[in-house]
């Protein structure tokens, strides 16, 4: 599969848990130490990626947890091959918006095709390919719902997922510090109610580390 210099950074979280924000400032902190950057986010980065984006979230109110899965799946495929492992192998950092831990947790955990199963369909899908680092904000769903909801008052922009119910998306939060304590190595759970600096010396923390360890190796 070649060799990887670029660091591959992902960012997980429940709806309103402000991973976009957090997002822009690792980019920022990134190039700032002369680094090239690459961002993407899932489902979509890619043409096919983004035609499969408006299905999953825009175009259909139902989709089964199989379908759901593999459509995620499928735009996954595509980033990886299209855009992920060329950059990682040319050098380039790659800080994606959501990647395979939320097939994980959402249709592994909150629709119950189990998150064992998952993992193992992510593996085929990537061919192998994890973060070196991902960050999971992690916030109470009715909060990080609320906060959503507040965004898009008075508009019906609230996607598919958006729009399930809160039992849903506390099977979701459940999921994801499940797969947090199955890779230590790589998931740092950030407390995302702290405010923005408060959450973003979190992250810089982790990333000074990595940074740190790869620059050292």
């Amino acid at each position: 599969m070649g060799s990887r210099t670029g660091i591959f950074v992902t960012l997980e979280g429940g709806e309103g848990s402000g991973k976009t924000t957090q997002c822009r400032r690792i980019v920022e902190f990134l190039r700032d130490r002369g680094r090239t950057v690459v961002v993407t986010r899932e489902p979509g980065g890619t043409d096919a990626g983004e035609l499969i984006r408006d299905v999953l979230l825009h175009r259909v109110a139902h989709l089964s947890p199989r379908a759901e899965l593999a459509l995620y799946l499928a735009s996954r495929a595509q980033l990886v091959d299209e855009q992920i492992r060329p950059s990682l192998g040319s050098g380039i950092d790659v800080v994606c918006d959501r990647f395979s831990d939320s097939s994980t947790a959402y249709q592994g955990g909150a629709r119950s095709l189990g998150i064992g199963f998952v993992e193992a369909m992510n593996e085929w899908a990537t061919s192998g390919l994890t973060p070196d680092l991902t960050f999971y904000f992690d916030v109470a769903p009715a909060t990080g719902l609320s906060r959503r909801e507040g965004r898009h008052e008075g508009s019906d922009e609230l996607d598919r997922i958006e729009r399930e119910d809160l039992a849903f998306h506390e099977e979701v939060r459940r999921a994801y510090l499940e797969i947090a304590e199955r890779h230590p190595e790589r998931f740092h759970v950030i407390e995302a109610g702290e405010g923005e600096e408060g959450v973003w010396k979190q992250v810089q923390r982790a990333l000074e580390a990595t940074l740190g360890s790869r620059d050292g190796a």
